[in-house]
């Protein structure tokens, strides 16, 4: 789910949990009945379901009809895939009054190696970020005690989908990744502190629509789903302007009980599992200090940085699993 430029949002088939089906709106029988494709889309539209309303899809596996369907009810733009079956096809193609961008890709096509950039006048050229990013990366330098014994093979997934992610944003970029899915980028950034608070915060927004507050949200009837999405989100944020509130709380049959601080911190405390990945080192210790507050367990970066045995030990004493890839993944 791609969008100015920079992926909001990106995932694998990684089967859905009843709370994200509930926090998603989507039964648990549908779950079960979506097709790999559909599902990864499903995921990644909801990273940050804000930032994707009117994303350009990309899909790396041909788009079938229950994909189709997923992104029919999207406010999209458009979507690129290497094929689509004629029941897809059909599908959008009637999107936006036809006006939905349905692009081909070409699997067989390889860019140049060289890329350039033009700025008034001045012509930069580089080699073109071609690695690929795989299993080995994350298993060959993990130097935090004991090694890779405490990397699982659902981890290695996450820090594989969270480093392709950030490869293609914009820099500085973080990610955090959960189950196959991003559930917090934080892009373009001049401080990668910055870029770890900016996504932790989209992630602790994406785990707190799955409070039980959130979920039971007495929405009014005939509320758009982009609207109850909307709601959600600004009911967890909370900052609301007093004309705001006005017209939040004219959403609801009764008017919601806030959620309140004490009982955000209570929640984010029953987040674990989570990865994160950094398109280049970790120059302090600052940036897994405030992931350990988001429920990170395990963490990928390059590393490259004099404070790298510092960062280390800070793993260390939270407990994380870092693993140094050597791979730089700056975006520009």
């Amino acid at each position: 789910s791609f969008k100015h430029v920079s992926p909001a949002g990106a995932a694998v088939a990684v089967p859905l949990s009843p709370t994200e089906c509930m926090a998603y709106e989507i039964t648990p029988e549908a779950a079960e009945n979506l097709t790999p494709s559909a599902l990864a889309y499903l995921k990644a539209r909801n990273a940050d379901p804000m930032c994707s309303f009117g994303d350009f899809a990309a899909v790396s596996d041909v788009v079938d009809e229950a994909t189709a369907l997923i992104l029919k009810k999207e406010v999209s733009d458009g979507i690129v895939a290497p094929g689509f079956t004629k029941e897809a096809l059909t599908i959008l193609k009637s999107k936006k009054g036809g006006r939905f961008i349905v692009l081909q890709a070409n699997n067989d096509y390889t860019p140049n190696e060289v890329e350039y950039r033009e700025v008034y006048g001045m012509t930069f050229s580089q080699k073109r970020n071609d690695i690929i990013i795989g299993k080995e990366h994350m298993t060959k330098n993990v130097v935090t005690k004991d090694g890779a014994t405490r990397l699982t093979e659902n981890a290695i997934v996450d820090m594989i989908v969270a480093s392709i992610c950030i490869k293609y944003t914009q820099s500085n970029s973080v990610g955090f990744a959960k189950d196959g899915m991003m559930v917090g980028v934080g892009a373009g950034q001049q401080s990668r502190v910055d870029c770890v608070k900016l996504a932790g915060r989209k992630l602790g927004v994406w785990y707190l629509r799955q409070h039980p507050k959130v979920l039971n949200l007495p929405f009014r009837e005939g509320l758009k789903r982009q609207e109850r999405v909307n709601a959600r989100v600004r009911y967890i944020e909370g900052d609301f302007t007093a004309e705001e509130r006005v017209r939040w709380e004219a959403q609801f049959t009764t008017v919601p009980e806030p959620l309140i601080e004490e009982e955000k911190n209570e929640f984010m405390k029953s987040a674990n599992g989570i990865t994160i990945s950094s398109d280049a080192f970790f120059p302090f210790r600052d940036s897994i200090d405030h992931a350990s507050k988001m429920g990170v367990n395990f963490v990928a970066q390059p590393g490259g940085s004099v404070q790298d045995a510092q960062v280390t030990a800070a793993c260390d004493e939270y407990g994380m699993v870092m693993s140094m890839t050597g791979v730089r993944l700056f975006h520009h």
